[in-house]
C-alpha cells in the first residue's frame, strides 16, 4: 500500500484531526458529520459522471481509456481511498476498450487516483498555469498505456478532509472569474485530491436578501456596505466597508448564479464545499434602525486612514438577541437558495482586526453566539476557523 495521496494539504489541518483523534468527543462529532456527509452525497451515477466529464475535458483523446467505479469505505480498508487496476480484458488491446479501472470512494478520489497514474506511471504533470499548467505530452496513445503492477495499487486518504483557499483567495485570485475558469479550478481542485474547499462567492447576494427581506435595511443604504468585486474579502472580514462600492445589482444576479454552478459541481464530484456565517459585521443602517441593539464600531484598519466613508466598520454585539437572529437568517437563506448544505462553515474573527474588549470572555461569547447562529439555521453545522493558517474544527 503506498502512503502517498496527490494533494495540496494544509499541515494544520493533519494537526487539528490528530487533536481530534486524541479526543472522545472530538472523534464523535468528526465521525458525526463524515456519516451524514455520506448520506447526504450525490449519487454513484451522478458523481461518476462529473468523474469522466473531468476525464473529457483533461485528455479527450483518452476518454475511453479509463473505467472509474466507487466503492465503499470498507474495501479501502476502513479509509477513503483510490485503487488503481489493469483491465485483464483488455489485452490484446481493442478499441474504445477501457485499458485502467480507477475506483474510489467519491469522484474526487476517482480523480486523485486518475491523476497519480497519470503522474507516476505516464510521466505527466497537472498544476495551475504558472507552475507548469497541465503537460500531458508524455502520456501513451489509447492501447499503449503502462500496466500497473499485477496486485494493483491501493493509496488511502490520510485524513478526511483536504482543504482549500484561505478567506483572501476569492480577492486575490478569484474576483473576475467566469464559469468557464472556475469549472477548471473545479477540475484541478478534483484531480489533486481536494475535498474541503471554501465556496465563498455570491454571499453578497445572500446578505442582500436577508438585510432587505428580513431587516428592512434598503438597498441604498447596502451601497456603503458591501466592497467593490476586487476587495470583497476585506469587506467580509470587516476590515473596511464601501471601498471599490457600490456593486450594481447586475453583480449580485451574477455571482449568485456563478455560485451555484460552482456548488452544483462540487457536490456531483463528492466534495464538502465550506459555506460562510455570520461573524457579526452589519450595516450602518443598524445602529439607526434598531436603536436598542448593542452595536460597537472598530477601530482603523490599516489602509484607509481613518476616513468614515470606509473604516471603522459595525460590530453587532454578541450578547444582543438580534447576534443569533442575524446568523440563523443567513444559514437558512443559503439553504433556500442553493437548496442543500454541506454543513461546514467558515467564519472567522477579528481578522486582522482588533476586538473592541480586551477580555477572553468577550471572545468567548462571540464564539458562542456566533456558533448558535449557525446551529440555529443548521442543527448539524460544524465550524471551521481559519487562524493564523491553522484550521480548527468546532462542532
Amino acid at each position: 500500500m503506498d502512503s502517498l495521496f496527490p494533494a495540496i494539504f494544509v499541515l494544520s489541518v493533519f494537526s487539528v484531526f490528530s487533536l481530534a483523534q486524541s479526543s472522545t468527543i472530538g472523534v464523535h462529532h468528526i465521525s458525526s458529520i463524515l456519516d451524514i456527509q455520506d448520506r447526504e452525497r450525490a449519487s454513484p451515477a451522478v458523481q461518476l459522471a462529473a468523474a469522466r466529464g473531468v476525464l473529457k475535458r483533461l485528455l479527450p483523446s483518452h476518454s475511453f481509456a479509463f473505467e472509474f467505479h466507487l466503492i465503499s469505505k470498507e474495501q479501502c480498508r476502513g479509509k477513503s481511498c483510490f485503487i488503481i487496476r489493469n483491465n485483464p480484458s483488455s489485452y490484446p488491446y481493442e478499441h474504445d476498450e477501457p485499458e485502467i479501472l480507477i475506483a474510489g470512494v467519491t469522484a474526487v478520489e476517482v480523480l486523485a487516483g486518475l491523476h497519480w497514474y497519470l503522474k507516476y506511471w505516464c510521466g505527466a504533470h497537472i498544476s495551475w498555469e504558472k507552475t507548469g499548467g497541465v503537460q500531458l505530452f508524455s502520456v501513451p496513445k489509447s492501447g499503449s498505456l503502462p500496466s500497473v503492477q499485477d496486485s494493483g495499487v491501493l493509496v488511502q486518504r490520510p485524513v478526511p478532509w483536504n482543504y482549500y483557499q484561505n478567506a483572501v483567495t476569492s480577492s486575490y485570485s478569484f474576483a473576475w472569474w467566469d464559469w468557464k475558469r472556475w469549472e477548471k479550478e473545479i477540475d484541478w481542485m478534483a484531480l489533486q485530491g481536494i475535498n474541503l474547499p471554501l465556496a465563498f462567492t455570491g454571499q453578497e447576494a445572500i446578505w442582500k436578501k436577508v438585510f432587505e427581506e428580513k431587516f428592512n435595511i434598503t438597498s441604498s443604504e447596502l451601497d456603503d456596505f458591501f466592497g467593490g468585486p476586487a476587495f470583497l474579502a476585506w469587506s467580509r472580514m470587516a476590515n473596511l466597508h464601501g471601498w471599490g462600492g457600490p456593486l450594481p445589482q447586475s453583480w449580485f444576479d451574477q455571482q449568485l448564479d456563478l455560485q451555484k454552478k460552482i456548488l452544483s459541481r462540487m457536490y456531483e464530484l463528492g466534495m464538502t464545499p465550506v459555506l460562510p456565517a455570520f461573524s457579526g459585521d452589519v450595516p450602518a443602517a443598524f445602529s439607526y434602525k434598531f436603536p436598542s441593539a448593542k452595536i460597537t464600531r472598530l477601530g482603523n484598519w490599516f489602509s484607509v486612514r481613518s476616513d468614515p466613508r470606509w473604516c471603522c466598520t459595525y460590530l453587532l454585539d454578541a450578547t444582543d438577541p438580534l447576534f443569533v437572529e442575524v446568523g440563523g437568517a443567513f444559514i437558512e437563506q443559503q439553504l433556500e437558495e442553493y437548496g442543500r448544505t454541506s454543513h461546514i462553515y467558515n467564519c472567522d474573527t477579528f481578522d486582522e482586526n482588533t476586538p473592541p474588549v480586551d477580555d477572553p470572555k468577550y471572545i468567548s461569547s462571540l464564539g458562542a453566539a456566533i456558533f448558535r447562529g449557525m446551529q440555529s439555521g443548521d442543527n448539524d453545522s460544524v465550524w471551521l476557523m481559519q487562524v493564523k493558517k491553522i484550521e480548527v474544527f468546532i462542532s
